[in-house]
């Protein structure tokens, strides 16, 4: 298996969404950022299952998760998780369509 890797900005995506979750329940927010951590490690071991994302960068293919979806990458040894954001956003056009959400961090 793949050796996992969370970048900064899904880091704080996660912080976000458990954030807005805790406001009603924060028992419901860790059960949420648990299965999403069962999903990502069932990612990890089964790397293709996402589709890929070619619109947003070469390498990037996204698996959804309730109303999240998230997005990553494959590397030769690691599955990196680059954003986890809301189904509803629209990642083609906006904020999220900057490079520096799509590629390596240095």
């Amino acid at each position: 298996m793949p050796h996992l890797h969370v970048s900064s900005r899904a880091y704080l995506d996660l912080i976000e969404i458990w954030n807005y979750i805790a406001d009603d329940s924060v028992e419901n927010a860790d059960t949420f950022v648990d299965q999403l951590n069962e999903v990502i490690q069932n990612l990890c071991r089964h790397p293709r299952m996402g589709r890929r994302r070619e619109e947003l960068a070469p390498t990037i293919r996204s698996f959804p998760y309730q109303r999240y979806i998230i997005y990553y990458r494959i590397e030769p040894d690691a599955l990196v998780i680059v954003r986890v954001l809301h189904g509803a956003r629209d990642v083609e056009s906006g904020i999220e369509r900057g490079a520096s959400d799509w590629e390596e961090e240095s």
